[in-house]
């Protein structure tokens, strides 16, 4: 049977966009198609010039027509979208909206903050693996690092040499283990950020509206540690987010974790529960070693009436792992961290609001 240019288009539906996520048909990204009896002749237009995806949509286009153009020569030609075509996507991508931030409390993405009431407690380690068990799950993830001041989202992710692309106005978050994520890390060169709150606020909030995260089930926010501007924010801007209070088990820092969380329910925000890190760690010989001594995660639980989702053993393989810029559930899945980590992300799968019964929204094409 002879080629038609249908039969081009279903292979090329079958082509993603590594950034956007979606066919290559559906973005409008396949120009002008040509069949003659010896040449299969197809344009394929890229979202900007410099696309960082470019080599890997061209290798999959070309992998895609070669398996159907037969006895044909392929010609192959990658352009870029005139400016009208990209504020076509772009209008699009945001289905006719001006930028707004998509994650309101009747949008279909549960959004997860995890808060602690002292730093170093482990709270951006476990924000990656949680989203990373989130997602081997099944699940559509994204990170948000509104740690302004001591961001490490970037680094424990690998992405710190990364930037977003820009669509014109709009930022594609980048995407690491099919997290996609966006940190003020990926803005600044290596310096110190000293931001007062009205400037946090207005970081936060271009975050969530300039930035495209398509369909997000999950949007974990790594927060800052204690009460301050941008755990107020948060409360402001995404009010029905779900809090996790992250604590280590000395009075310390159990004392001063329930706040948080305490913070949150003010700006009527919901503890989803609190997870205990650096706990217990049972030592080659069998002997059990708690720097850290036991109980707090309980303590904290029970003082705000949620669920300890569960308590994590002080693990050098977390570390490990994190300076690698891979997830420990990733890179060692049969570890026990490891598996208590996948643990609690089915918790927090389980638990909180079901989106049950939400109708989800009828977009028109243009």
């Amino acid at each position: 049977m002879a080629l038609s240019e249908k039969d081009v288009r279903t292979a090329l539906a079958r082509v993603t966009d590594p950034e956007l996520r979606a066919p290559l048909t559906e973005l409008d990204m396949v120009g002008n198609i040509t069949i003659t009896p010896t040449t299969l002749t197809v344009e394929i237009r890229l979202t900007i010039v410099g696309c960082p995806a470019a080599a890997s949509i061209e290798a999959d286009t070309r992998a895609a027509l070669e398996k159907i153009c037969g006895d044909l020569t392929l010609d192959l030609s990658v352009g870029v979208m005139t400016p009208d075509q990209r504020s076509t996507l772009i209008n699009r991508l945001r289905k006719g909206k001006a930028p707004t931030n998509p994650f309101t409390p009747d949008s279909l993405t549960r959004v997860i903050a995890v808060t602690s009431g002292k730093g170093g407690v482990g709270k951006s380690s476990l924000t990656v693996n949680l989203a990373a068990a989130v997602s081997q799950q099944g699940f559509s993830v994204g990170i948000i690092d509104a740690d302004v001041f001591g961001f490490s989202i970037p680094g424990l992710l690998g992405l710190a040499s990364t930037q977003p692309t820009r669509i014109d106005d709009m930022m594609l978050p980048p995407i690491a283990h099919d997290i996609k994520v966006l940190s003020i890390g990926m803005f600044i060169d290596d310096q110190a950020v000293a931001w007062r709150g009205p400037l946090l606020h207005r970081t936060l909030e271009q975050f969530l509206t300039d930035s495209y995260f398509g369909d997000l089930d999950f949007l974990f926010l790594d927060l800052p540690p204690g009460t301050g501007d941008i755990a107020i924010s948060v409360g402001q801007l995404l009010p029905h987010a779900e809090i996790l209070v992250i604590t280590t088990p000395q009075p310390s820092a159990s004392d001063v974790a329930w706040r948080s969380g305490d913070v949150a329910r003010q700006t009527g925000q919901s503890v989803l529960g609190v997870i205990e890190n650096m706990s217990a760690a049972v030592l080659p010989d069998g002997s059990v070693l708690d720097i850290f001594g036991s109980g707090g995660g309980q303590l904290v639980a029970d003082r705000l009436g949620v669920p300890l989702l569960g308590s994590l053993p002080l693990s050098p393989a977390l570390r490990e792992a994190g300076d690698d810029g891979v997830p420990l559930v990733v890179s060692s899945p049969e570890n026990s961290t490891s598996r208590t980590l996948s643990e609690i992300a089915r918790g927090i799968i389980q638990g909180g609001t079901s989106k049950l019964g939400i109708k989800l929204p009828v977009h028109s094409r243009t």
